[in-house]
């Protein structure tokens, strides 16, 4: 069993560790048959490695529209999407593609996003009764328990984990000791904002529902390649699974002092990391000022891949779009077929950032506790 802590899909390893968690599962059966084909021949060390990227000032980096999938088609299993899968998550792709036109997604997004200022500014005696130490904060509220890149507590956002699918994952108590960042159950502040439950569980559902979708293609991508059993495929193992994860983030206004960059590092929100699941969704984030929703104030901000060949791009997607990118786990299972990429997130800059908040959601997708 290798625990990827699934809910800290932002949590960056170092090298060494991360180099042995990989090694120790390529030693392990693979749910898909070996086939002695493989588009992917990096080794782990370019895999995993996570180290801090830098431009000088002023460096425009290209953007990139990620690849786009309507969801008439994603719903359609006798469509052949094996292109754009590879387009997206293949050897080549920047490991991220979108699905367009869900229905009901944009109203969705809006419910749960317009509750994260309101989670963030809860008292702060209600903000402890919503933590959990023992499941090393990957229930409830986290604020400051995660660290940035220079080894200093993570201030600049707030954070509320749980599971979409599930309330209790598993009654089993040896279970919730041994894998309480998986098993543990969740937290809802029941009086103090009693709506988060819903928008949370609502948009998370469908998040995971089309998830689904995505794996099923990419189930048939894969099995192009490489031999699938169908009882283990990417799909089968996260329909399976208990441990979904949602996360709530809410990045806290910089005041005007902290608005002009004191360094040219890049991951001033999110450090440079690969994510360690299955498959993770992302939400376009939402930036307020006052209370009031506005556009992102700096273009230069946003989600950031670097490439397999070492380029940076920035990568956009739409406000009405469900993002997906592939973690390591898929990678390993698919013997490369599906490839991860180091991502960061740039924070914006400038004076025009003062009072801004910032909020989004992602769902991380990954086998059960039993399943590697």
């Amino acid at each position: 069993m290798i625990d990827f802590t699934p809910s800290r899909g932002h949590t960056t390893l170092t090298t060494t560790t991360a180099i042995s968690l990989l090694t120790s599962a390529f030693n392990k059966p693979s749910v898909f048959r070996h086939h002695p084909a493989s588009p992917s021949n990096r080794t782990l060390s370019s895999r995993i490695t996570c180290e801090t990227m830098s431009s000088s000032t002023g460096t425009a980096f290209p953007t990139r529209r990620s690849v786009t999938i309507p969801y008439a088609d994603l719903k359609n299993k006798d469509a052949d999407l094996s292109a754009k899968i590879e387009e997206g998550f293949g050897p080549n792709g920047l490991g991220i593609l979108s699905i367009s036109d869900v229905p009901e997604f944009s109203s969705l997004r809006q419910n749960l996003l317009h509750l994260s200022p309101r989670l963030a500014n809860l008292p702060q005696k209600v903000k402890d009764e919503l933590e959990d130490p023992h499941s090393r904060y990957n229930f409830g509220w986290s604020h400051g328990k995660e660290k940035l890149e220079s080894g200093k507590p993570d201030l600049l956002k707030g954070s509320f984990y749980a599971n979409p699918i599930l309330d209790v994952p598993t009654t089993d108590m040896f279970l919730k000791q041994r894998y309480p960042s998986y098993c543990s159950s969740n937290i809802w502040p029941d009086s103090a904002l009693p709506e988060l439950e819903t928008a949370l569980k609502a948009l998370g559902k469908l998040m995971h529902d089309v998830g689904l979708m995505v794996a099923y293609h990419c189930d048939q991508y894969v099995s192009k390649g490489m031999e699938v059993d169908q009882n283990e495929s990417l799909k089968q193992i996260l329909l399976r699974s208990r441990c979904h994860k949602g996360r709530l983030l809410y990045y806290f206004p910089a005041p005007r002092s902290d608005c002009v960059p004191d360094s040219d590092s890049m991951s001033s929100w999110c450090g440079w990391h690969t994510d360690h699941g299955s498959l993770t969704g992302l939400t376009c984030a939402m930036f307020k000022r006052d209370g009031v929703e506005i556009p992102c104030p700096d273009s230069t901000a946003g989600l950031y891949i670097k490439t397999r060949t070492d380029q940076i791009v920035k990568v956009v997607f739409g406000e009405g779009e469900i993002a997906y990118q592939i973690g390591e786990t898929t990678e390993i299972l698919s013997r490369g077929y599906l490839c991860a990429t180091p991502h960061s997130v740039q924070a914006p800059k400038g004076e025009e950032v003062s009072g801004v908040d910032r909020s989004t959601f992602a769902l991380f997708m990954q086998p059960d506790w039993y399943a590697i």
